[in-house]
């Protein structure tokens, strides 16, 4: 029934058909592909030709170039013309949205073309009314109508297609039988695959992006269900849309596509950053390089069936412990076990800061909830909102101390005993034996501790997961992972798949991030509010979708991005997007509180949610015409 892989305990490649896109094929045996696109206008031949240079080099299987028009469309032949002659010849993509005979003209040109269910051939005006099954089957008439010459062309030239939903541009039509929902996305893509499978054409690739990688994970797993209820197995283009920029853009990114690639789902992917799209490519084969060894895991006995639906979130029900499980929002864990010294400074990096004028403590928005002492001596007193975890000996020294808590392997719980808050640590399913199972259901105070040495941890910590609610055992699991010797950014990729990719599925009541030689305790601890915020389990701050531009972009989409988030990043739990054009615009920001999408050369409309407030204003006015709007709703804080 849930069935959306090829093994939930064993990494292995989800066997999807082979495409052929120019000379780089796509599927099957072959390897992930990666790619990113243009932003330039399609219309600057020159410009396109040296962007797309540079994406190649930076390691792109393909590049994507915008064809909003037929003007565009045209372009790309001069475009592929004088790649080639410069060398290149990776395949080129056309991305088309509302204009048909752009993609006709497109097809007969680059070896693939885009297109979007939502705004091809189909309505999006935001309307709400009942379709009768009549009424239904004729809009689906009209789009088979509307659709097959393309799908004509596309056979005639070899020409390969995406079939790609968004989340936020799926027509009313959708909108209206199935909800905002990825059984609205799927459905969407399998009315336009089922028209070229009429027309016996095949060459298609799939994708379902959100700018919310919950509903991205969803989508494309209830995607792979279907297409093996229907007997296909269309190859997959991985990606968050509108992810972002910096660290919040390549969290949002590992976590969405990074979760799948663990189950072996995914044949391509594009990381959407909003930067220069050459920077994309180092991220997404940082991505990718996880899985090249992968198969060779240590074996991860499975002890019980799955125990979740993978298509909808379900948060798994766990006890209340102080402030762990239950209803709280994930705790975050400091590991500063490491350190030689526990002093202001270090607090003052966790989001405490003392003052001593006023004897006071300051608490920030990413202030954690404990720290990792280990077998540390600690001199210095401690906020009382503060927890301390040590080890087991060092916890009988300082048990009189407020706020201390000790971590136990299993062999010591057994031995203790120990009634007040205690975390218990597990690495392994034989640690689960009959005695801890006694012992654990009944201790209303035991909080474990869970980690993994498997290389194939999510899917080895998942498994331990399905253990614990197959025993009915209630208790908070705070989800660790340890990582040593690398580079801040390969660490924010590797924790947001690894511990993120659990969260998205409901699982965990914190996280701890331990580390050696990777980043400094401030970094691990803004990466670990990061991932929560990402999986939309505990918001800190503000929420930004913002996309990647491209061609039909025309203001300065990076500069842009960047005074929106100063001016409004102290506005806790709004989501505020900035999208680069009218066809990224009220559709694909479909989760955002406030919007701010451009309309026209350097002009810009302001939206709340999905209606226009401000209209076609000049961009150097629109910041402070969003803030006027935010206001205006009752949503604007002080800074």
């Amino acid at each position: 029934m849930y069935k959306y892989c090829s093994n939930l305990y064993k990494y292995e490649r989800y066997q999807s058909r082979t495409v052929s896109i120019g000379d780089i094929s796509l599927g099957g045996e072959y390897p992930i592909r990666l790619q990113s696109m243009t932003t330039t206008n399609t219309l600057d031949i020159d410009s396109t030709v040296n962007q797309t240079i540079k994406i190649i080099e930076a390691g792109s299987d393909y590049v994507r170039i915008t064809a909003p028009s037929i003007k565009e469309a045209k372009a790309l032949k001069e475009i592929k013309e004088k790649l080639c002659k410069k060398g290149y010849k990776n395949p080129l993509i056309a991305d088309i949205h509302f204009t048909p005979n752009a993609a006709i003209e497109a097809a007969r040109i680059v070896e693939k073309v885009r297109i979007n269910p939502g705004n091809y051939a189909d309505k999006k005006k935001f309307l709400s009314f009942e379709y009768t099954d009549e009424e239904y089957n004729l809009e689906l008439d009209r789009i088979y109508d509307r659709f097959s010459p393309l799908v004509k062309v596309c056979k005639e030239y070899g020409t390969a297609m995406r079939i790609g939903t968004n989340h936020g541009s799926l027509s009313d039509r959708i909108m209206n039988r199935y909800g905002d929902t990825p059984y609205g996305m799927v459905e969407s893509a399998m009315e336009f695959i089922r028209i070229c499978e009429d027309h016996n054409f095949r060459n298609i690739v799939l994708s379902m992006k959100s700018s919310n990688p919950l509903i991205m994970v969803q989508a494309y797993r209830l995607l792979v269900n279907k297409m093996e209820n229907e007997n296909m197995n269309y190859p997959l283009h991985l990606g968050v849309t509108e992810a972002g920029e910096g660290m919040e853009g390549r969290i949002k990114s590992s976590l969405g596509i990074g979760t799948l690639l663990e189950d072996g789902l995914g044949d391509t992917i594009r990381v959407s950053l909003t930067e220069d799209p050459e920077y994309e490519i180092p991220v997404a084969k940082k991505i990718v390089n996880r899985y090249r060894k992968r198969h060779n895991h240590k074996k991860i006995d499975n002890h019980c069936k799955q125990m979740l639906n993978p298509f909808e979130y379900k948060k798994r029900e766990t006890s209340i412990i102080g402030n762990i499980g239950g209803s709280n929002a994930p705790v975050v864990i400091s590991d500063i076990s490491f350190l030689n010294k526990i002093d202001l400074d270090v607090l003052s990096n966790l989001g405490y800061l003392y003052s001593k004028q006023n004897d006071k403590w300051l608490i920030k928005d990413l202030a954690v909830d404990y720290v990792h002492v280990g077998d540390n001596e600690f001199s210095i007193e401690l906020p009382n909102q503060l927890g301390v975890i040590c080890s087991y000996s060092n916890w009988n020294k300082n048990k009189n101390k407020n706020n201390i808590f000790p971590e136990l392997k299993v062999d010591e719980y057994k031995e203790s005993n120990i009634d007040s808050l205690k975390f218990i640590y597990i690495s392994d399913s034989q640690d689960i034996d009959q005695e801890f199972i006694e012992l654990i259901k009944k201790d209303d105070n035991a909080v474990i501790l869970l980690d993994t040495y498997n290389e194939h941890g999510l899917s080895h910590q998942r498994n331990l997961f399905f253990h614990l609610i197959n025993l009915k055992i209630k208790s908070p699991v705070i989800i660790g992972r340890y990582y040593e010797n690398l580079l801040l950014e390969q660490l924010q990729i590797d924790s947001s798949v690894d511990i993120g990719g659990l969260f998205i599925d409901g699982l965990g009541d914190g996280i701890f991030i331990s580390h050696n030689n990777c980043a400094s305790i401030q970094e691990v601890n803004k990466l670990a509010f990061q991932i929560l915020q990402s999986t939309r389990t505990r918001i800190t701050k503000t929420d930004y979708i913002s996309c990647p531009s491209c061609g039909r972009t025309q203001f300065d989409l990076i500069k842009t991005t960047a005074e929106v988030r100063k001016q409004t990043s102290h506005l806790k739990g709004l989501k505020i997007a900035v999208m680069g054009c009218i066809v990224n615009g009220p559709g694909e920001m479909a989760d955002a509180d406030y919007g701010y999408v451009g309309t026209g050369y350097k002009k810009v409309s302001i939206y709340k949610k999905h209606n226009v407030v401000t209209k076609n204003i000049d961009s150097s006015k629109a910041v402070e015409a969003l803030i006027s709007v935010i206001k205006d709703n009752g949503d604007w804080i002080n800074p």
